[in-house]
């Protein structure tokens, strides 16, 4: 029987990772068989990619190399955690998915879309079956991501102002697939966000 699959977008600091988190711990809690997973990372490959792209100087990479390094992390991913997990019934919850290539690389660091998109339909060809789009003042989601002082600091490093178009991109995405994105409003208590995330999966999937 084939598993649902959910992915969590928003900005940095938006509190997507907090989400999906609880999420997961709410439906083990039900029963359900629950993959909790993330991106870039999610499998041994994968991860070691996730080193590469997520850390160092903010011009280390082109936009165009980040594509090709987030789309073999993805493949991997897929490949290793993601499919086998659908394929035995499981529920897969992944922070962040092919969106944020489509946002971070695709629409606000040169208008790359066409080719994230042409990699995507090669290599990729899935899509979540519901997307839940935390929603967070950019200013208030800039201060919680560098207020968690790692080292995974190098698209933070970018500013507000690319927080800013980010956050416009990704509602923008949303408002053009209305039927897998949901949109929540991170803005609230953490408590109250993982309710609204809970009752959406069960109205909108019926799980």
């Amino acid at each position: 029987m084939q598993g649902t699959f959910i992915s969590f977008e928003g900005i940095d600091g938006s509190g997507k990772s907090t989400q999906a988190r609880l999420l997961a711990e709410a439906l083990r809690a039900e029963g359900h068989d629950v993959v909790l997973t993330r991106e870039p990372g999610g499998s041994p490959g994968a991860e070691e990619i996730r080193r590469l792209v997520l850390e160092g100087a903010v011009d280390r990479w082109s936009p165009e190399t980040e594509i090709l390094l987030f789309t073999a992390a993805r493949r991997d991913h897929l490949e290793k955690t993601i499919r086998p997990a659908l394929d035995r019934g499981a529920i897969v919850i992944t922070d962040r998915f092919a969106d944020s290539t489509r946002i971070y690389q695709g629409m606000t660091r040169g208008d790359l879309r066409g080719m994230v998109d042409d990699l995507h339909a090669r290599m990729i060809g899935t899509e979540p079956d519901l997307t839940l789009l935390i929603d967070i003042d950019p200013a208030v989601g800039l201060s919680r991501a560098v207020a968690r002082a790692g080292s995974e600091l190098r698209f933070e490093d970018m500013g507000q102002d690319m927080q800013v178009r980010m956050r416009s991109a990704f509602l923008d995405l949303a408002g053009v697939h209305p039927d897998r994105f949901a949109v929540i409003d991170g803005g609230r208590a953490p408590q109250d966000v993982a309710a609204d995330v809970r009752s959406t999966l069960r109205a909108r999937r019926g799980v």
